[in-house]
């Protein structure tokens, strides 16, 4: 099950969903310092985290499933969203230099052919960041968010996935390790949270965050075996001697012989004047 576009819009404009988009802008402006002269990507419901970019980078953009709907972004400017599928997005191969990819890969079952199709699009030197909500974190618990719902991923599955699918990971973060709440004392103090979390909680963050680069040769996966030739002793019977195999012709030539031309004891008898 997948929330639709209206339940993500409704979640980010709460109180916790502000202060989830503000702990996670962080993280990600630290991966992504600056991106001046390049095309940047949101992708499944990425708009809350792309508004730094505008003014900065040439091309912000992003694409919505149709599984999940999209809405206009940003408000009161020119429309940057498009519907799309998620393993076909209308764009020429190498076209974007950064791909930010948030509500989609927990969701999607078409995994390869949506992981494919952005190895696609990304430039030879671009990157890709993928936020999944984290396996063992109070927040994949809670349905009360976006990130209770679809398939949670920690840290090193994440990194997996990106490596069965022709990526190099190249670094990660974690982020929201405040309670899933709408209290406000606790959304005070959220910032105290991810700052001890982020030393000494680490297995219990709210979202996985790993940035990775573009492969562009795939490697073999599994080790091939090395092969090494194994000398096999094969039994030769004798040969037979020479003379031996000519007595055996001629003692067979003369049972031939013998057969052909009987004996005179063998030969039938005719009988005599007198016996007649």
């Amino acid at each position: 099950m997948r929330q639709d576009v209206v339940d993500l819009h409704r979640f980010y404009a709460s109180s916790i969903g502000q202060a989830a988009r503000r702990l996670i802008r962080r993280r990600l402006r630290v991966m992504w310092s600056d991106v001046r002269g390049m095309r940047v990507l949101g992708f499944g419901y990425a708009t809350p985290y792309l508004r730094p970019f505008i003014g900065e980078a040439e091309r912000v953009m992003a694409f919505m499933p149709a599984q999940q709907g999209c809405v206009h972004w940003p408000a009161g400017e020119d429309n940057r969203v498009a519907l799309t599928e998620e393993t076909m997005l209308p764009l020429p191969d190498s076209s974007v230099d950064r791909i930010l990819v948030v509500h989609l890969v927990e969701h999607t079952d078409s995994m390869r052919r949506l992981m494919r199709e952005c190895w696609r699009v990304l430039t030879p030197n671009g990157r890709i960041v993928v936020v999944t909500p984290n396996r063992s974190s109070l927040w994949s618990w809670s349905e009360k968010t976006p990130f209770g719902y679809g398939h949670p991923h920690s840290v090193s599955q994440l990194q997996n996935l990106l490596r069965e699918n022709m990526f190099l990971p190249i670094q990660h973060s974690r982020a929201l390790f405040m309670p899933p709440t709408n209290m406000r004392l606790l959304l005070r103090w959220s910032q105290v949270f991810e700052n001890i979390g982020s030393r000494l909680f680490k297995a219990f963050a709210g979202v996985s965050i790993v940035e990775a680069g573009k492969q562009l040769y795939a490697s073999s996966g599994t080790p091939q075996r090395k092969r090494r030739l194994v000398h096999i002793p094969v039994t030769v019977p004798p040969l037979r001697p020479a003379d031996g195999n000519q007595q055996h012709r001629v003692s067979h030539d003369q049972t031939d012989e013998c057969q052909n031309n009987p004996s005179d004891e063998d030969k039938p008898t005719q009988p005599s004047k007198l016996d007649q």
